[in-house]
């Protein structure tokens, strides 16, 4: 292990992560917690996940650091040119045996790379632009670290046949990540500026071990680099992105705009797009967390730049309450999620939503809008126009069931995927999807991924319009609640240090199923590694009780956790018996939690 890192170290391209594993390699000698860092720091190579690459940063080939991005760059752009040179073989005579006809490639493959502010992530852009460029790629940088919305909505208003995101979103501070879209003629229209997904994951990362097997450990310089050539662009598409999204409101139908709203950047860059949108849409009365406004790596005043961890919003609530707001919004880091704040009448205690009762809100809203954010025939010329026909409301497997019932209600279609946009966006003609880690698709003809700025707004008119006629959000769920019946759901994340724990967690499911959740026979049970013939397969357990209550358990895509979702559902027949139905649900919920722990082997938890 020494001899191998320090191989890497002679050859590390970055002074900086070589000088720092010259000491983890010293050090690793005689302290045994540097020497276990240095054994998971060249363990393997990362490998792409639910968003592509996602680490923490360091020395070595199972970390975040300008050796494994070089790599990655140099992979994604031997894919893109490999699709490219396939489509030229197909164009060529198949009985022409004379090499010199084979015509030039049919394209020039586009890329635009993106970053947000977290640290080496303009770094690691800025060398992915040089080795795009070095390689023959048309590439487009972004100019400044913006949201992954707006590198989103570039893939297709640039028409590129890739976007790369540098950003590690909701994780920790000393995590970065590489998220990888495809776009252009490589994929269908429906997926053009979607993240990756099987097969191109799996060649992407065939092309990067390639790179890697080729050279000694953190060896690069097989990998071209250009000096320049790229395109940075300007605030031309930057702009183009703000006034599709702040287009996407609906002044007629909803011409209210009399909403104190906080907002919240978490130290990300969402702050200022957010509020240009929510300005340029009609919403004057915006209050930002200064502590939080300005991008910070050091995200220094949360323990976990997350909006769904305890605490996250505490600086935003206690902003809503000195100001009387009536809606706070919190994007995470990078914005391609949102967090909503109301007060609750009933307590007078500023309450997150859960990201469940959120996405039944957006639906909610969007079916009194006729089922899309967009009405055919108003995209601009760049992003499209929206599909015609019925709508189509999508969410993952995880997420409510009351979606279904709210499309179904409305008479429009439903999608159910896998957890993780990369499945939600591709639904063929998607007006709508969400998962419940607070990622909504408002609009997918402007951004065809999660956008935490577009989905805030539609909140902002919704809660507006709500307001000037003496409603609010909490009435709009309780009207849910009398028509499909009191949906609750929870969600218990198990982190560990070793991931066979996780293994372990799901073998013992498989062995020693559990009979019952909350008194309530299980009546149906789902291994989702086999797939069926509306999911892939994917790691995951699904079970479905005599009482309507679901518990689905996976590990994360990104982080070492295991991931336990949870719904009960309780009718409601009158509008006196809500108080009741919600004490119901937080038992059921309460009981569930404690069988799914036993089922586990984690009692004492």
């Amino acid at each position: 292990m020494q001899a191998a890192a320090g191989q890497w170290a002679a050859h590390d391209p970055d002074p900086a992560t070589a000088a720092q594993l010259q000491e983890l390699i010293a050090a690793a000698a005689t302290d045994p917690p540097e020497l276990a860092e240095l054994l998971d720091s060249f363990a393997g190579n990362l490998q792409f996940g639910t968003a592509g690459l996602r680490a923490a940063m360091g020395p070595g080939p199972n970390r975040m650091n300008k050796v494994v991005v070089r790599r990655a760059a140099a992979g994604v752009a031997a894919h893109l040119l490999a699709l490219a040179q396939q489509e030229q073989l197909e164009h060529k005579d198949a009985h022409d045996a004379d090499p010199s006809s084979v015509p030039p490639l049919p394209y020039r493959p586009r890329a635009v790379v993106g970053f947000d502010a977290r640290y080496n992530s303009q770094a690691f852009a800025q060398e992915t632009a040089a080795i795009f460029t070095a390689a023959g790629l048309e590439t487009f940088l972004m100019p400044a670290p913006l949201p992954t919305p707006v590198l989103a909505y570039a893939v297709r208003a640039l028409e590129c046949e890739a976007g790369i995101m540098v950003t590690a979103s909701h994780n920790p501070r000393q995590d970065n990540g590489y998220k990888v879209y495809l776009g252009g003629r490589a994929v269908a229209p429906e997926a053009r500026g979607v993240q990756i997904v099987a097969p191109h994951d799996s060649l992407i990362a065939g092309h990067i071990d390639a790179v890697a097997n080729t050279a000694e450990l953190g060896d690069t310089s097989g990998i071209e680099m250009a000096a320049d050539g790229w395109h940075v662009l300007g605030d031309a598409l930057i702009e183009e992105y703000k006034e599709s999204v702040a287009g996407l409101v609906d002044a007629t139908a909803f011409p209210a705009r009399e909403l104190r709203i906080v907002h919240t950047s978490l130290h990300g860059v969402g702050h200022e797009t957010a509020l240009a949108v929510l300005h340029s849409a009609g919403f004057a009365d915006v209050h930002a967390v200064a502590e939080q406004a300005t991008p910070d790596p050091d995200f220094p005043t949360v323990s976990f730049p997350n909006p769904e961890e305890a605490g996250a919003m505490d600086l935003a609530f206690a902003l809503a309450e000195k100001v009387e707001a009536d809606l706070v919004l919190a994007n995470d880091p990078d914005a391609d999620r949102v967090a909503v704040g109301v007060l609750n009448p009933a307590t007078g205690v500023w309450h997150q939503l859960h990201g469940d009762q959120v996405g039944a809100l957006l639906g909610a809203h969007l079916a009194a809008r006729g089922g899309r954010a967009r009405t055919a025939g108003s995209g601009t010329e760049n992003t499209g126009t929206a599909q015609p026909g019925t709508p189509v409301f999508a969410n993952s497997i995880v997420s409510s069931r009351l979606l279904s019932k709210i499309a179904t209600a409305a008479g429009y279609g439903h999608v159910q995927t896998l957890t993780g946009f990369k499945w939600i966006s591709r639904v063929p003609s998607l007006s709508y999807g969400y998962e419940e880690a607070l990622g909504y698709c408002v609009a997918p003809e402007v951004v065809r991924d999660k956008d935490g700025i577009s989905a805030g707004l539609l909140l902002a008119e919704m809660a507006a319009s709500l307001k000037a006629v003496g409603r609010t959000l909490f009435d709009v769920l309780d009207d849910l609640a009398l028509t499909h019946g009191l949906h609750a759901s929870n969600q218990i994340s198990i982190r560990v240090e070793d991931v066979s724990d996780i293994h372990n967690m799901m073998a013992r499911l498989r062995e020693q199923p559990p009979a019952h959740f909350d008194g309530s026979p299980v009546a149906e049970l789902a291994d989702l590694s086999i797939g069926t013939d509306e999911l892939p397969p994917t790691e995951g357990m699904a079970y479905w009780t005599d009482s309507g209550t679901r518990v689905i358990i996976r590990p994360s895509g990104t982080e070492p956790k295991l991931k336990c979702y949870l719904e009960v559902i309780v009718p409601v027949s009158g509008a006196e018996q809500l108080a009741a139905a919600q004490e119901e649900t937080q038992r059921a919920l309460a009981a569930v939690v404690l069988d799914v722990k036993a089922a586990l082997g984690l009692e004492n938890l």
